[in-house]
C-alpha cells in the first residue's frame, strides 16, 4: 500500500462505518473489495492489519451498529473474508474476537440482516475467500457453519444457492488437498472430517423424500465431478461414485422422479474424468442404461456430450449416435410409407412409441427437432467424429423437414401428415434444418441428392411465405452448397446441370432483390457477395451473372432508402467490380458499368450519405480495391486515395476516418515496394538523396498523406489516433535508420525547425489541440517533402504512441483516486454519484 493511500484510509474507513453517512454506489465498495484482494494476495503477512488498525476498527465499529445497511453489512464480511485469507492475519483477527462475530452463530446469522439475501451471498464469499488454510476451515466446521451452508444450497435467491454451492466444491477439494496425509486406497479409504461432512451430507440428501434435496445434492454432484476434483483426485472421484451409483441407477428407472432430466449433466461429468474414460465397467452399463431410460430430450444433450470425448467405448459412442438419428429416422419413416429410400437405422434406442408420442405432440415436435437438429449440426462442425454419419439419409430428412414446413409435401402415413400439419410455417425448425443442411455441404457422399436439393432450396427462394429470417438462412445455405456443386462439376464436367442450376437461382435472386422488406433485399445482396467471392474466378458463373439483371438491379439499390441495404449494396458492388469494369477485358458494354461511373457513385457516397453503414461500406472497399491492385497505374491510385482522404478526413463517424487510414496504410506499403529496390531496406542516410526516396515523400506530400496522418494523431476518438502514430511510426522506420534519427535541437535551430517544434508541442496535447495546424504566425507545411523528412526525424512518435495506447483511465482508476472519490461521495447528500471508472 502506497503512503498517499495509507494517509486517505482511516477517513474512508470512519465513512463506511458511520450510519449519518449516505450509502455508498455498489460498484464503488466492489472496486475497494477488489483492491484489497489485490493487496493480500502479494503479501500474506499480519502487517496490512497491523499498519492499518482503521481496518479492524471499521469491522468493529459496524458489528457495534444496532441496525447497520445490508450494503455495509455485506462489504464488511467480505472485507473480512479478504483479510483472513492468510493464516497470519486469520489469527490477528481471531485474537481481536472478531471473526466469530461476523460468521459464527453471534453475527448477522442469528439477526433480522439474514433475512437480505445479499447479507447471505456476502456471508459464503466471506467464507470462501478465507478458506485458504486449515484454521479456517477447522474454525468452519466447529461452530455449524457447515450446516449454513447445507441450507442455503436451498436458498431461495439463485444467486445465493449457487454461491453455496461453489462454497462446497471449494471446501470438498480443499479439505482433500489439505486433510490428506497418507497415499488412498479405494479398497480402505476414510475421508477427512470436512469432506466426510459434505459427503454424508450428499448420500443423504439422495435418499431423502423430499425431491428439492435430491436435485440440490445432484447439482452437486455435477459440479463436483465437472470441477478441477474429476481430473487432480481421480481415486476419490471413483470412491464418490462408488457410494453414490446404486442410488443413481435407481433415479434413472423411476420414472416419477422429477431429478431425470439432472441426471444426463451429472453423468456427462463423471464420463470426463479421467478415472472413467475408456474403461469397460458399471459405469458404462448405466451410461447405456440411461440413454435407454432418459427421455429423447434429456437424452440428447448426453448423447451429444458423449459423442465429443476421446475416450468414451465405441458402442456406447454407437448408441449415442443411434439416439440423436432417432427422430430424424422417424421424420424420414413418416413421411412415405413404403420407404422410398433407406432408413438412418437398423434399430432403435429409446421406444419408438415415446418418440412418435413426442413428435405428434404440437408442443414438443418442433422442440425435439429443434434440439435435435442444434446438436447434429454441432457434431458437423467437429474436425474429428469418431463414428461415421449416414450422410444421405440425414440429407434427405433434413429435405423431409424441410418439405414439411412449407407444405411442399403430403406424406400417406397417419403419423407424416400429423407431423406435417405440426410443422407447417414453424420457422424454429426451418432455420435449424438449414443450419444443418449448410454444414452438410462439407460431405462427398451426398452428391448423388443435388438436383432434388436445389429443387427444395429453390423452394424456400421462391416462395412468398418463407419468413426474411427463414430466407437469409436459406441464401446461406444455397451459397455453401453452390460451391459444392461447382467442385463436383469441376470434377466430374456436368457443367449442364450446374448452369441450370445457377441460372435458377440468379433469376430468384433478381426478383428478391426489388423485394418491399428491406430485411430480404439485405439478405438477396448479402448472398450475392457470398456467391462473388466464391465462384467469381468460374467462367460459367461469370457468364450467368453478366447476362442476368443482377448487377443493374445491385446497382440500383445504392440509392435504397434503407441505410443497411445501402452499405450491403456497396459492398455487392465492391465485389463485382472486378467482374464488371476493372478486368483488362471487359465482358460488360455501356457507360452504365464503366470504372469511373462505379467510382464516382461511391465517392458521392462516402461524400454526401447521411447514414455511416454505407460511408463505413465504401471505404472498406476502396481499401480492397487498393490492395488487389484494381485502382490503376501509380499516378491514377495517388490521385484516388488523395481525394478520399479529403474526403474523409471531416467525417464524423470515427469508422470511416479510420477506414481512411487504413486506406493510406495499404498505399503506402505498396508504394513503397514499386519504388524501393528492396522494400524492406531502410534508406542509408537521413537525408532523401537518393531518387526513389525523394520520389516516394514527394508521392506522399502530392496525396496528401502528412497532413492527414499528423491530424488524426489528435483525433479525439483513441482508435484512430493509435493507427494514424502506426503508420507513421512505420514509415519513420523506412526512411531513418534507429542510428540517424535528426537531432531535435538542431532541427529547432534550422529555418523549418520552428514549425516542427511546434507541431511537437501540438502533438503533445493530443485531442486537446485546437485549430490545428496553425499556430500564429507558424505553420506547418505538409506538402514540402523536407518538412516532412525532418518532422519524421525529429518528433518522439515512440513518446506519442505510449501515451495514444495508455489506458485513458491509468490515473483515474488508481486505488488513491478511489479512496478520494469515496471520500468525495459521503459528503455529498445532494449528489452521491460516484465516476469510479
Amino acid at each position: 500500500m502506497t503512503r498517499e493511500c495509507a494517509v486517505l484510509l482511516p477517513g474512508v474507513c470512519a465513512a463506511l462505518a458511520d450510519p449519518r453517512q449516505p450509502g455508498l454506489d455498489d460498484t464503488c465498495l466492489e472496486k475497494l473489495l477488489d483492491w484489497f484482494r489485490s493487496l493480500t494476495w502479494f503479501d500474506p503477512t499480519v502487517e496490512l492489519v497491523e499498519e492499518n488498525p482503521c481496518l479492524t476498527e471499521l469491522l468493529s465499529s459496524v458489528l457495534a451498529l444496532p441496525d447497520p445497511s445490508p450494503g455495509i453489512l455485506s462489504f464488511t464480511l467480505q472485507l473480512a473474508g479478504i483479510l483472513a485469507s492468510s493464516e497470519s492475519r486469520f489469527q490477528h483477527l481471531q485474537q481481536e474476537k472478531l471473526l466469530g462475530r461476523l460468521f459464527g452463530q453471534e453475527g448477522p446469522r442469528g439477526s433480522a440482516a439474514w433475512e437480505d439475501a445479499s447479507v447471505r451471498s456476502a456471508w459464503l464469499k466471506g467464507v470462501h475467500s478465507m478458506l485458504h488454510h486449515l484454521p479456517a476451515l477447522h474454525c468452519l466446521c466447529s461452530t455449524g457453519g457447515m450446516d449454513v451452508i447445507f441450507t442455503l444450497q436451498g436458498d431461495p435467491s439463485l444467486f445465493v444457492a449457487s454461491a453455496a454451492s461453489q462454497l462446497l466444491v471449494h471446501l470438498l477439494t480443499f479439505s482433500l488437498e489439505s486433510e490428506t496425509s497418507r497415499a488412498l486406497s479405494t479398497k480402505d479409504c476414510d475421508w477427512p472430517a470436512c469432506a466426510q461432512m459434505i459427503v454424508e451430507h450428499i448420500k443423504e440428501s439422495l435418499q431423502s423424500s423430499s425431491a428439492s434435496h435430491i436435485e440440490q445434492s445432484l447439482k452437486l454432484l455435477s459440479s463436483l465431478f465437472g470441477s478441477c476434483f474429476g481430473s487432480c483426485y481421480a481415486a476419490w472421484t471413483e470412491v464418490l461414485w462408488s457410494d453414490i451409483a446404486k442410488q443413481i441407477e435407481s433415479f434413472l428407472l423411476e420414472e416419477t422422479v422429477q431429478a431425470q432430466p439432472l441426471l444426463a449433466d451429472l453423468l456427462l461429468n463423471v464420463a470426463r474424468s479421467p478415472e472413467f474414460c475408456g474403461t469397460e465397467g458399471s459405469f458404462w452399463a448405466l451410461v447405456t442404461s440411461a440413454l435407454e431410460h432418459l427421455t429423447p430430450v434429456q437424452a440428447g444433450p448426453l448423447a451429444v456430450g458423449l459423442l465429443k470425448l476421446c475416450k468414451c467405448p465405441q458402442d456406447v459412442r454407437i448408441q449415442a449416435l443411434t439416439v440423436l438419428l432417432q427422430p430424424m429416422d422417424c421424420i424420414l419413416r413418416a413421411a412415405s410409407q413404403p420407404l422410398e429410400c433407406a432408413g438412418l437405422l437398423d434399430e432403435s434406442v429409446s421406444d419408438p412409441a415415446t418418440l412418435e408420442s413426442l413428435l405428434s405432440s404440437k408442443t414438443s415436435c418442433a422442440g425435439l427437432l429443434c434440439q435435435t437438429l442444434t446438436h447434429l449440426e454441432k457434431l458437423l462442425s467437429l474436425k474429428h467424429l469418431r463414428v461415421d454419419l449416414p450422410c444421405v439419409s440425414l440429407l434427405h430428412s433434413l429435405m423431409t423437414i424441410l418439405q414439411f414446413c412449407n407444405g411442399f409435401l403430403s406424406p400417406t402415413s397417419p403419423l407424416g401428415s400429423t407431423i406435417s400439419r405440426n410443422l407447417i410455417n414453424c420457422f424454429r425448425v426451418q432455420k435449424s434444418a438449414l443450419d444443418v443442411l449448410a454444414a452438410l455441404s462439407e460431405k462427398k457422399e451426398c452428391d448423388t441428392l443435388m438436383g432434388s436439393l436445389f429443387d427444395v432450396l429453390l423452394s424456400y427462394l421462391q416462395s412468398p411465405n418463407t419468413s426474411p429470417t427463414v430466407l437469409k438462412k436459406t441464401f446461406q445455405a444455397t451459397s455453401k452448397w453452390l460451391v459444392h456443386l461447382q467442385e463436383l462439376s469441376s470434377s466430374n464436367s456436368q457443367w449442364p446441370q450446374t448452369e441450370k442450376i445457377l441460372e435458377d437461382v440468379l433469376v430468384v435472386l433478381q426478383k428478391r432483390l426489388c423485394s418491399p422488406c428491406w430485411e430480404v433485399r439485405d439478405s438477396s445482396l448479402e448472398f450475392l457477395t457470398s456467391m462473388v467471392k466464391c465462384l467469381r474466378d468460374q467462367k460459367e458463373f461469370r457468364q450467368c451473372l453478366l447476362s442476368s439483371e443482377v448487377l443493374r438491379l445491385t446497382e440500383n439499390l445504392l440509392g435504397d432508402p434503407e441505410s443497411y441495404v445501402r452499405a450491403s449494396a456497396v459492398t455487392a458492388v465492391g465485389h463485382l467490380a472486378p467482374i464488371t469494369c476493372f478486368a483488362p477485358e471487359s465482358p460488360v458494354t455501356g457507360n452504365q458499368y464503366n470504372k469511373e461511373s462505379i467510382v464516382a457513385k461511391l465517392q458521392e457516397i462516402l461524400s454526401t450519405d447521411s447514414e455511416g453503414f454505407p460511408r463505413r461500406a465504401v471505404i472498406s472497399i476502396f481499401t480492397k480495391w487498393l490492395r488487389e491492385g484494381c485502382t490503376g497505374q501509380l499516378e491514377d491510385t495517388e490521385q484516388f486515395v488523395s481525394r478520399i482522404i479529403q474526403t474523409v478526413e471531416h467525417d464524423l463517424d470515427w469508422e470511416v476516418r479510420l477506414g481512411g487510414l487504413e486506406l493510406v496504410e495499404v498505399f503506402c506499403s505498396q508504394t513503397i515496394c514499386q519504388l524501393s529496390q528492396c522494400p524492406y531496406a531502410p534508406v542509408s542516410s537521413a537525408v532523401p538523396s537518393s531518387s526513389p526516396q525523394n520520389e516516394l515523400l514527394q508521392v506522399f506530400c502530392r496525396a496528401k498523406l502528412f497532413g492527414f496522418l499528423f491530424g488524426s494523431l489528435c483525433d479525439c476518438d483513441k482508435p484512430v489516433g493509435q493507427r494514424a502514430c502506426d503508420v507513421l511510426v512505420g514509415l519513420r522506420g523506412h526512411f531513418y535508420p534507429m542510428s540517424t534519427l535528426e537531432n531535435p535541437q538542431e532541427v529547432e535551430d534550422s529555418p523549418a525547425g520552428r514549425s516542427i517544434a511546434w507541431l511537437q508541442r501540438t502533438l503533445r496535447q493530443g485531442s486537446l489541440a485546437q485549430n490545428f495546424p496553425v499556430d500564429g504566425d507558424v505553420e506547418v507545411d505538409f506538402q514540402d517533402p523536407e518538412c516532412m523528412m525532418l518532422a519524421l526525424g525529429a518528433i518522439d512518435l515512440l513518446e506519442l504512441h505510449d501515451e495514444l495506447n495508455k489506458s485513458s483511465d491509468h490515473v483515474e482508476e488508481s486505488p488513491q483516486s478511489l479512496l478520494q472519490d469515496i471520500l468525495a461521495a459521503v459528503g455529498t447528500i445532494e449528489d452521491n454519484e460516484v465516476d469510479c471508472y
